[in-house]
Order: structure tokens, then sequence, then C-alpha cells
């Protein structure tokens, strides 16, 4: 476990409301079109801010669209945890969706797999799923208890965190499963992605931590200043550094590889931000009130 300061940000912070507070922005992701796709996790609804004049448009989708990224196949994917399906739309607004093989799994984390399929996480069955871009769906038990979020590791296998075990899950493409326990008691990670470090990196929202794994499975553990600021979503960013949200502060944090921690204030500190992707060279969250904010570091 490293110890630091942790700095305020003083890169520049917008804000954009794209539905009303009931809507639920809760992820988001660049589209192949250039555009931002979020999901309305409350609607039933995944939407599309045009990059050029900042339009919404809304498309009907799935009960409880959470996470989307975009695919191998030129579309976009999203996990439906209501209605425990797989949905797929095209930057033209054609949508489809596949069922998984168990029935009430309640399918959270999506990723596209190092093999050309979608891979997601089953987070109420304790399974991880597959889906070709022709709808063939196979699963595989997980390494742990409820799978959460999902992502492809520079070493070809599949890596998600563990929420209700405490622990780092690690997947081959033919399904042998490794967990790795964290360090941290009540760690209950969320979020992981690849950084650019050739290592993993995920978020401690139970803990108040930020966590990076090797692909041999060291594990480092980085604690934020507030102990209750639940960080939940993470991504890579285009500079080097890994960018985080902080769901219970209503702040957007950034880590070097180094352990250095920024942290950016949001306009209210209940903004609830969740996911959090690069778009157009900066980095936007979701926040659940009702907005995006697109945040630039200035140099």
């Amino acid at each position: 476990m490293n110890t630091f300061s942790e700095k305020q940000g003083t890169g520049s912070v917008e804000e954009f409301t794209v539905s009303d507070a009931d809507a639920g922005p809760y992820a988001l992701a660049e589209g192949p079109d250039g555009a931002l796709w979020f999901t309305l996790v409350h609607r039933g609804a995944v939407a599309r801010r045009d990059p050029d004049d900042g339009r919404v448009t809304v498309h009907p989708v799935g009960e409880g669209p959470t996470v989307i990224v975009p695919g191998p196949d030129g579309a976009l994917w999203f996990t439906e945890y209501r209605t425990h399906r797989i949905g797929r739309i095209t930057p033209g607004g054609d949508y489809a969706s596949f069922a998984p093989l168990t029935p009430g799994g309640g399918p959270f984390g999506i990723t596209a797999g190092p093999d050309g399929a979608v891979w997601f996480t089953l987070s109420a069955a304790d399974r991880i799923g597959r889906v070709t871009m022709d709808g063939e769906v196979t699963e595989y038990p997980a390494p742990g208890a409820f799978p959460s979020a999902l992502t492809t590791g520079p070493d070809g296998a599949l890596w998600c965190t563990l929420n209700q075990g405490d622990a780092v899950g690690r997947l081959t493409t033919d399904g042998h499963g490794t967990a790795y326990p964290l360090p941290a008691e009540g760690a209950a990670p969320v979020g992981i992605a690849a950084g650019p470090d050739g290592a993993l990196w995920f978020t401690e929202i139970g803990a108040g931590r930020i966590g990076r794994i090797t692909v041999g499975g060291d594990i480092t553990e980085y604690p934020l200043s507030d102990p209750a600021a639940r960080p939940h979503a993470v991504t890579a960013g285009p500079d080097g550094a890994l960018w985080f949200t902080e769901w219970g502060s209503g702040r957007v944090g950034r880590i070097t590889v180094d352990g250095d921690v920024t942290a950016y204030a949001l306009s209210r500190p209940d903004s609830e931000p969740h996911g959090i992707a690069v778009h157009d060279g900066a980095l936007w969250c979701a926040l659940e009130t009702g907005s995006l904010a697109r945040i630039e570091v200035r140099s």
C-alpha cells in the first residue's frame, strides 16, 4: 500500500445537461461515428450526443442499460441489467438484443474481447459470458463472487473485478479462471481498465482506494484522501494516467502510474458520477443527476 498527497486539479470542467434527473446517465463510450454514446439506466434507453452541435438523440432499448462499449463490428454493445440481456445498437439506431444462457443473471460489465467477440459479466449468477457477432452465446463460471466490470488485459485474457469476493479475477478465452484476493478488507472492487504500463487498474468502492495488479498477480493499493469517496469507474486517459469517478464525493480523480493523485470537483458533491471515457481528447463522465461532464486538463 502506498501513501501520497492528493492535489486539487486546475483543469477545465464543463457540464452538459442531457436528460432529466430521473433518466440516470450511467456509462458512456465514444462510438465509431465519433459521437458520444451513453446509457440512461432508469429510462431504458441509449442516447447519442452529436460531436458537432451537441444534439442528443434517444433510442429506447431494454430496461436497465448499464455499461456500454464499442464492439468489433462497428456497433455499440451494452448490458441490460434489468431485462437480463445484451444489447447492440448501430450508429444509425438499429437495435437488437441477445439472451444469455443463464436467466436472471444481471449482466453488468462488458468489453470487446481479444477474440473478436464481446464478453460480459453476469453479476447475479457468478458467471462470465461471451457473445459472437452472430449472436452465439457461451458462458463460463466466474473465478469468484459477483463479477462486475470487465476488460481485456495486455496478456490476451479477460480481467474482472469480483465485487463480493474482494478480489480481481482473470479468465482465459477458453474459460480457465484465477482469482487474486485484495489486501484491503471490504474492498468491493467495481471498475477495471488496462493501463498504459502493462498492468490492470481498478477501483475499490468499499475501501476508498485505487488498485493496480500486474498480469503476474502483484497488487498495489493507493488510498484516497477521502475514504468515503467511493471510486466507481476507471479508464486510461490520453495523457498516460488513469482517470476515475468518485461517486461518493462528486469528483473525478486522476492517478499517474507512479501513484500521484489529482482531484477535479464537479458542480455538485451529489452529482453521482459513474462511467468515464475518453472522447475527443478529453475525459467525459456520466452524472446520474442528468448531465455529462467534460474534463480537459491544462498542460
